[in-house]
């Protein structure tokens, strides 16, 4: 595994895989890297002949009374596990590297609506700041393929809509969430959790499955479904965001075209934020007589 910190260095390196027809899959991080992070790295070696990581943690992305001079960072933790999943270039940026003039007058991209509920609506700009980067990480790598968790998947579809709508010829995975036995989904904030609150944490995604399971048995009142469950989180010690059922493409209200259904959860726990969603396919040739749960 070799080791870049200059976009420039690792376009050269690139360019010549590419030339020799191979293609690229790119995994973009924060760092501090766990299971759910090299199921990522994994499925990237299977889809192309040379697998990128980055690790860049993206302060256009974090607002002025978010965690990032708290954000963990273990990177020569993460450079042992990549080198053993078989990593081949590691991007390791600065944040001059990547805004070099400075935030506040490097250009920006937004993707409208998709970036201003749910998460959107509770950390304005953040997502921003992910499209931003991320646009800038795709022309330094232009990976045939890049790679993304859907315990983000607010963050999925916005990079999906960005990809469409700018054209670029790069396809965008999802892998399904990695979990923990008990279910809490892995993240990189899960270590800011003490002991107690660390056996709490799983409450989140069981109110979830409870939830789309009513779904599933036929049970249509999606608002009324939002209340009991943040009721039950707040009974649980949590504070929740949100909670809300929606179409999978549009993240808006479910309607008689919607095809998927997603649940998305936001909560904090203790001053810990914990994101979580599950799915649900729709038949639409059964006029929502039957459900595929995912």
């Amino acid at each position: 595994m070799k080791t870049y910190s200059t976009a420039a260095s690792l376009r050269t390196a690139l360019l010549a895989a590419k030339r020799a027809g191979k293609s690229v899959a790119f995994v973009p991080t924060m760092g501090n890297l766990h299971e759910g992070h090299l199921q990522l790295v994994r499925r990237a070696r299977t889809l192309a002949d040379v697998v990128v990581v980055s690790i860049f943690v993206n302060p256009l992305q974090f607002a002025a009374s978010e965690d990032l001079s708290t954000y963990p960072r273990t990177i020569a933790a993460d450079k042992e596990k990549l080198f053993a999943e078989g990593t081949q270039c590691l991007f390791l940026p600065t944040v001059d590297e990547i805004y070099p003039e400075g935030m506040a007058v490097h250009s920006k991209v937004a993707v409208p609506q998709l970036s201003e509920t749910h998460c959107g609506e509770s950390r304005p700009g953040h997502f921003n700041g992910v499209t931003t980067v991320v646009n800038k990480l795709f022309n330094i790598v232009q990976p045939d393929v890049a790679i993304f968790g859907q315990k983000d998947f607010q963050q999925l579809s916005i990079i999906r809509k960005m990809v469409s709508d700018l054209c670029m010829p790069i396809d965008i995975v999802g892998v399904p969430t990695a979990r923990a036995e008990d279910g809490l989904a892995l993240s990189s904030r899960n270590g800011y959790l003490e002991q107690t609150q660390r056996q709490t944490a799983p409450l989140l995604h069981r109110v979830l499955q409870e939830c789309r399971d009513a779904i599933a048995c036929g049970y249509d009142s999606y608002r009324e479904l939002e209340q009991h469950a943040k009721a039950m989180l707040l009974e649980g010690g949590f504070k929740p965001d949100y909670f809300s059922i929606c179409d999978a493409r549009t993240l808006r209200e479910i309607n008689l075209d919607t095809e998927e259904i997603v649940i998305l959860a936001a909560a904090k726990l203790g001053n810990t934020r914990l994101i979580d969603n599950v799915t649900l396919n729709v038949n639409p040739s059964s006029d929502w007589g039957m459900l595929a749960v995912n």
